[in-house]
């Protein structure tokens, strides 16, 4: 009965929620994929090479397997990539944030890779594409 038991404590812990405050604490020891609150997945904290404001250098990192400078600032995924419809590897951008699209969950939510989504963590994660314009940086 004790072993059942401490089965399921270990269970309950390892499927529990964390906090934002635990997520932030443990990105300081180099853990990726934390479960996070409402299904959010932390995969990692700022990139070797990225600016602090690093958005749009994840992002490119994410769909191009590297940095390119000019995708740095948000704003220039706008000016570079033709408008499109919401699809899986676009890109949602307006000034000061882009993320990218990974799967449309009802409407304008969508599973997206978001870098710097807060606390400096790169999420993977359910938001709204309302007020995002959506590009196609894949032509």
């Amino acid at each position: 009965m004790t072993t059942l038991r401490s089965l399921a404590i270990a269970l309950l812990a390892a499927i529990t929620p964390l906090s934002a405050a635990q997520a932030r604490h443990y990105r300081h020891h180099g853990y990726y994929r934390i479960a996070a609150p409402e299904g959010t997945v932390i995969v990692g904290t700022r990139p070797a090479g990225c600016p602090h404001a690093f958005c749009g250098c994840e992002a490119s990192l994410f769909l191009f397997h590297k940095i390119v400078p000019e995708l740095n600032l948000a704003l220039n995924w706008l000016r570079k990539f033709p408008r499109a419809e919401p699809a899986p590897m676009r890109a949602a951008a307006r000034p000061g944030h882009v993320f990218i699209l990974m799967r449309q969950i009802a409407g304008d939510m969508w599973l997206v890779h978001d870098g710097n989504s807060g606390g400096h963590l790169t999420r993977e994660h359910v938001r709204s594409i309302r007020g995002y314009r959506i590009v196609d940086p894949r032509i």
